[in-house]
């Protein structure tokens, strides 16, 4: 297993916290794009990711892989997008169904404060980011950063 050296648990660890950052970026992008310029959830569920994405590389270049530095920036840039356009077609369409998932289920319990369209498309990111984030490390950790020792 992945997570049985101790190296390994810190970078796991450094993944999450690098993948906190942008999920705060995710969905603070989202959420403005939505709210204020009345874009699509699904097109700007997109916008976002790729925001959040250009922080997570750099965040992962320089903390959590900083010994990964013998393949070149553009190279390892290229497998990183690689893999989260992957992340992307895996996300997209399970955004769309749990958004219209969620949000019908909000709309039975009437909540008092957010409307179920807002809360509906924040859980099925909250859920597409957890489920990407998985991909993302492992496929990352073994091809991306498979010169970290």
């Amino acid at each position: 297993m992945i997570l049985t050296n101790n190296q390994e648990r810190i970078r796991f660890f450094r993944f999450l916290v690098v993948g906190t950052i942008g999920a705060v970026v995710d969905f603070g992008t989202m959420n403005l794009l939505t709210s204020l310029f009345s874009i699509q959830a699904i097109f700007a569920q997109a916008i976002s990711f790729t925001c959040a994405v250009i922080s997570n590389f750099i965040w992962n270049r320089y903390w959590t892989y900083p010994d990964s530095r013998s393949k070149p920036l553009r190279h390892q840039l290229l497998q990183f997008f690689i893999v989260n356009i992957l992340g992307l077609a895996i996300r997209t369409p399970l955004f769309k169904v749990f958004e219209q998932w969620f949000t019908k289920g909000w709309a039975l319990i009437k909540p008092p404060v957010f409307s179920p369209e807002f809360l509906g498309r924040n859980m099925a990111l909250a859920t597409v980011v957890i489920i990407v984030m998985l991909w993302n490390f492992f496929v990352n950790r073994y091809w991306t950063y498979n010169d970290v020792k």
